[in-house]
């Protein structure tokens, strides 16, 4: 279990972000409503985001086996990359050296990066499992994060004020404050801790901010709520994050996503605390297609997983014709069949290719086999987003719902 080494006092949001809702905000705006399901628009300088909408996750300035060209086809407005990673390699300065993170891969539409918190935690404690309990050493204070790479044991600290000059240098339009992904394990006192300490450094994150970058585009810093699956604690938290002026606020933590039970317990829980008038965005939702209901009809904007493009490379693509929404390419009820994938999907993967030969290249270990059912299933849950907007639209969105139970 991590703990703080350090003990501190919670931050005095009321005094230091008084007028902090008081401020129009032109970066979103809320365009239907259907319920609390709701539309909207980000704006970036790299593009406009149609919300509620899927993010495909670019962990290493990639989206797995696809090329940008790919992920345009896919309809995605915007995808992530990941702070750790791009920190380890290969290095922040030299993605600024590129021209940013867009320059660097190609990809011209807006970028979102993750701080990089729940990777040194969670990757630590995968290390620590594996090589014993020395191996991993993530330690937490007061100031931030000293750990080790999980490529090479090598020395490295993150402060909230380090994770966002990385963030800047490597161009995303949407920055993430630096925080304590707080696991499910964690006692109230223990996540009690964590949260503070994330306060404290989500208000040096404002800060760090306000420091000038290399790129010339505007770049947007996002809150994160934490307070584990502890009622009071999540309200808590959501006070304090909505009342500093973050462009967004996202709902982090080692459930959401994860656990969907407990993610919409926790979306209730905090549904008369976060602003109409910034996009809302739940951390590591799309696990499953019926997952983006139970966020979007809790007035999530924003939301994305690493689930569509990793089984995608282990077979499992996403269909309307099973009740699971998932069929597995490698069976040999699939060998001799002409249909595509899913007759609902738009693809090019469905469009042009029959289940039979991506079966095909799945048993002959194709790499083509894993580019087509990662563009199958990233494109499966953008067209879900489009139509949900839609619904919403249309003031139907309980109607689509049903449609997909």
């Amino acid at each position: 279990m991590l703990t703080i080494r350090a003990s501190h006092h919670p931050v005095n949001v009321d005094n230091m972000w008084k007028n902090a809702h008081n401020k129009p905000n032109m970066f979103f705006q809320e365009t239907a409503r259907d319920g609390r399901a709701r539309t909207g628009i980000i704006h970036t300088d790299h593009g406009d985001i149609l919300t509620p909408t899927f993010m495909p996750v670019g962990t290493q300035a990639t989206v797995k086996t696809l090329d940008s060209r790919d992920v345009a086809e896919t309809g995605a407005s915007v995808i992530l990359a990941n702070t750790y990673h791009l920190h380890l390699r290969p290095g922040e300065d030299l993605v600024a050296a590129m021209g940013g993170v867009q320059k660097f891969m190609n990809y011209p539409g807006p970028m979102l990066t993750d701080s990089g918190g729940f990777q040194v935690f969670s990757l630590g404690a995968q290390r620590e499992e594996k090589e014993g309990a020395d191996a991993g050493n993530v330690k937490i204070d007061f100031d931030g994060v000293s750990f080790r790479s999980h490529l090479d044991g090598s020395t490295h600290r993150f402060t909230p004020e380090i994770a966002i000059d990385i963030q800047k240098k490597i161009g995303a339009d949407i920055i993430m404050a630096f925080d304590i992904c707080t696991p499910d394990s964690a006692t109230f006192e223990q996540a009690r801790q964590a949260m503070q300490t994330t306060h404290v450094w989500a208000a040096r994150c404002i800060e760090a901010m306000k420091q000038p970058g290399p790129h010339a585009w505007n770049q947007f810093l996002f809150g994160i709520i934490q307070g584990a699956n502890h009622k009071e604690l999540r309200q808590e938290s959501a006070r304090a994050i909505t009342a500093m002026p973050f462009d967004g606020i996202a709902i982090g933590g080692e459930s959401i996503g994860y656990n969907m039970e407990m993610t919409a317990t926790t979306l209730d829980w905090l549904q008369d605390l976060l602003p109409a008038d910034k996009p809302r965005y739940t951390m590591g939702v799309g696990y499953s297609p019926r997952d983006i209901f139970t966020v979007v009809e809790r007035g999530i904007d924003m939301f994305d997983c690493v689930a569509p493009t990793r089984v995608a490379r282990n077979g499992t693509l996403y269909t309307r014709a099973t009740e699971n929404l998932k069929l597995n390419i490698r069976n040999a009820e699939h060998a001799l069949s002409q249909e595509p994938i899913d007759a609902w999907c738009d693809c090019s993967t469905c469009k042009n290719y029959t289940r039979g030969y991506v079966h095909h290249l799945f048993k002959a270990e194709e790499m083509l086999g894993y580019r087509l059912a990662s563009i199958h299933n990233v494109r499966f849950m953008l067209k879900l987003c489009e139509e949900i907007r839609e619904a919403i639209g249309a003031g139907k969105f309980e109607e689509y719902k049903k449609s997909w139970n």
